[in-house]
């Protein structure tokens, strides 16, 4: 099977579990697939954030997301055990197809390195 083809069967599959769990079977999109993984980082599950936090959980998510391409190193967790990075490597320039397929991948890889799919 095509490197592509597999990418996009997995993010199929990653999109129906993510959409079904918390969405009530209605589509998520990136942003919010990207907001779930940062939630799911810091590990407070069960609270309501305010805007900017959401912000900062979508960081969370996008840093620990390209850790593995070795474009940010995990730091520190705050006080309030909100882990911070550090960028290792400047993203290089993408257009905005390449931004959305590399963070595709690296969600896929993520929730293969997580066994919740294969």
């Amino acid at each position: 099977m095509s490197r592509d083809i597999q990418l996009k069967n997995r993010w199929e599959q990653i999109v129906k579990f993510l959409s079904d769990k918390f969405a009530d079977g209605e589509e998520m999109d990136l942003d919010a697939i990207i907001y779930i993984i940062g939630v799911q980082e810091l590990g407070k599950i069960n609270r309501t954030f305010k805007k900017d936090e959401k912000v900062n959980l979508m960081h969370i998510a996008i840093c620990r997301l390209l850790e593995p391409y070795g474009y940010y190193e995990f730091d520190y967790f705050d006080t309030e055990g909100w882990p911070h990075y550090k960028v290792k490597e400047e993203l290089p320039p993408l257009k905005a197809g390449e931004q959305s397929v590399l963070m595709k991948e690296a969600i896929v890889n993520y929730f293969v390195e997580k066994e919740i799919i294969e």
